[in-house]
């Protein structure tokens, strides 16, 4: 049995189709079951919380495996599910982590993602570790302003990243999760090609076929507000605003083969990404 945390998630959501379509037995553990309704029928789900560990203990009863999946900033959720893990004798780990691990000097974002690294290689349970980029579903942020005619800020300029699908960071998560040959790797994962946030809406506009406007962002805290709208915790938002400038820095983008290397296939390109998400932009 393998237990989904994320489940509900961009990645998540994906690793759920890919599982249900092997036939393979797996659980979510979930806060809200009206998020999980739309998963698919097989799916085993348990409600917990990430702050109450007896819930976490029911929730990993006859788990082998471990998608681990933990959003914020804290290190106090991964903890609870590695103490989880541990009792539960879980034997096996998939972490999704960041790209921002791999920069020097390490932002604020990277030493997060670093020390959770940290505490899931000390529990001593063999791990496998996920570093995707940008996400292509990050774009989805945009809807607001195309649906105001709002133009799309630009907080990275010249800045270039790899954008990768979240069900490509799936498909090798749920490799990781049921074959041999992975334990105490390290993958970067990426897209297949270095984009600038220009180049991304200029692609989107043309599978929309409508204008699209866009303008770079003032200052980055100007982009950090668009993005939340209802505020942002201020250790996250000062993170966002380091993060943005790194990326406006990076005006090569770094890209990697793994994503093919692992699934032997190439990654979906941002084009075939927002195909296939056109109606999601146009609702």
């Amino acid at each position: 049995m393998l237990l989904l945390t994320g489940a509900t998630g961009n990645i998540g959501r994906e690793l759920t189709r890919i599982l249900d379509a092997n036939d393979l037995d797996f659980r979510a553990l979930v806060r809200d079951p009206a998020r999980a309704a739309t998963l698919p029928a097989r799916t085993e789900t348990r409600l917990g919380d990430l702050d109450d560990p007896a819930s976490l203990d029911r929730a990993m009863t006859g788990v082998t495996g471990l998608f681990l999946l933990v959003p914020g900033i804290g290190l106090d959720h991964t903890r609870n599910l590695l103490h989880a893990a541990t009792r539960a004798g879980v034997q096996r780990i998939v972490m999704i982590s960041s790209a921002h691990v791999l920069v020097e000097p390490l932002p604020a974002m990277g030493s997060w993602h670093h020390e959770r690294e940290n505490l899931v290689r000390a529990s001593g349970i063999p791990c496998t570790i996920l570093r995707p980029g940008g996400y292509m579903s990050n774009a989805l942020e945009w809807v607001p302003a195309l649906r105001a005619g709002d133009p799309i800020l630009d907080p990275a300029g010249p800045g270039r990243f790899a954008p990768i699908d979240p069900a490509d960071i799936a498909a090798v998560a749920a490799r990781c999760l049921t074959e041999p040959g992975h334990t105490g790797a390290a993958y970067h994962l990426t897209g297949p090609e270095s984009l600038t946030v220009g180049e991304q809406v200029a692609i989107l506009a043309r599978i929309l076929v409508r204008d699209i406007k866009i303008r770079e962002a003032a200052t980055p805290e100007e982009a950090v507000a668009a993005r939340f709208p209802n505020g942002a915790p201020p250790p996250l938002a000062a993170a966002i605003v380091a993060g943005f400038a790194l990326m406006r820095a990076d005006t090569v983008g770094a890209r990697t083969d793994t994503v093919t290397e692992l699934l032997g296939r190439p990654p979906r390109t941002f084009a075939e990404w927002c195909a296939a998400h056109r109606a999601a932009f146009e609702s």
